[in-house]
């Protein structure tokens, strides 16, 4: 009875929480987090002026195919929405390819990669997060197997690496073509000051938008809002997404918040912020996302347009004599080319 007594308690006291949202204070919040987003799909569109410097790179069009796969990633786990942003890239810009595209997203995480290892670190020495012998007793931790077998999880990513540098080692040997467009995914790297100026200058805004959205989801549910506690959220929000076993990381962020934010609100009132934040955030996402696809698509149904994409991407790269891009096979897309 008394642990039926305490299970009833705590659910009370999280949907009290949960309903005691500053309103104002969330609408700021969640502004924010779309401006992060706008200020991120231009320094992506700059990427992708770069890699084609004689095409016109519209920004609503990178925007759209951006936002649609922010909107599908937060519903489909191990990173989906990738393939969709992908896709639809190509269809608004003239004679793009998959492996210059794929390649402009990895350019447009290494500043992010910089700033968020800094932010770990930063988290670490403060002791905001738990050590590794408390990880996997936290509940619904998803990394559990990594943390308790980190020999066999360190020796199964040297696997994947190594397999990954072999197999872009032997492209680069066999395939002319596949190296060429795979390079020019980076050709902003090759001008370090346009880099700074077109990409890194909109995402420290995209960073300084970030940081203030969380400070007021914070607010809005009533946890201390210090630099410590921003802190803690930024760094566990970019944890959980690391291992993407659940979409947006559900399950982990509210274990490890529990302990990063223990002492700034109570338990039930960290929960409502962790599920109200994630859940607002989610519908955000999903709102814009699926709303750009609907543009730029004209339906819905995405995962059918999106197949021929992923089975090209799988294919072995062409001959150096062959043609890299396939025709434009989807009129309908084609067609609303400029619709956005």
């Amino acid at each position: 009875m008394d642990d039926v007594r305490a299970f009833l308690d705590a659910s009370e006291a999280f949907f009290k929480a949960f309903a005691a949202v500053a309103w104002g204070a969330l609408l700021l919040a969640v502004l924010f987090h779309v401006l992060r987003l706008a200020l991120r799909a231009r320094a992506w569109q700059n990427i992708l002026q770069a890699a084609y410097p004689e095409e016109k790179v519209r920004y609503w069009n990178t925007f759209g195919a951006y936002m649609a796969g922010v909107g599908v990633n937060a519903i489909v786990p191990a990173r989906g929405g990738d393939v969709v942003k992908l896709y639809l890239a190509r269809h608004r810009i003239e004679h793009s390819s998959y492996p210059t595209l794929a390649s402009s997203l990895v350019v447009e995480t290494l500043f992010d990669f910089a700033v968020a290892s800094v932010l770990f670190l930063v988290a670490i020495q403060l002791g905001l997060l738990p050590g590794l012998p408390d990880l996997p007793r936290l509940p619904a931790f998803d990394w559990a197997f990594v943390v308790e077998h980190p020999r066999i999880a360190v020796f199964i990513w040297c696997i994947l690496l190594g397999g990954l540098i072999v197999l872009i080692a032997w492209a680069s040997r066999h395939v002319t073509a596949f190296r060429q467009k795979l390079a020019l995914g980076f050709a902003i790297l090759h001008d370090w000051r346009q880099y700074v100026r077109e990409v890194v200058s909109w995402q420290v805004g995209s960073w300084v938008a970030r940081i203030a959205s969380m400070f007021f989801f914070l607010r809005a549910f009533h946890v201390d809002a210090t630099a410590e506690t921003t802190l803690a959220v930024l760094v566990v929000g970019g944890l959980s997404t690391v291992l993407p076993f659940t979409p947006g990381g559900a399950g982990t962020q509210q274990a490890i918040l529990v302990f990063a934010l223990a002492g700034a609100a109570a338990s039930s009132t960290i929960l409502a912020f962790s599920f109200g934040q994630q859940l607002v955030v989610t519908i955000v996402n999903v709102a814009l996302g699926f709303g750009s696809i609907l543009l730029m698509l004209g339906t819905l149904r995405w995962r059918h347009r999106v197949q021929g994409a992923e089975a090209e991407m799988k294919q072995p790269p062409a001959a150096p004599d062959a043609p890299m891009d396939v025709p434009r096979s989807s009129p309908p897309v084609a067609a609303d080319r400029d619709r956005i």
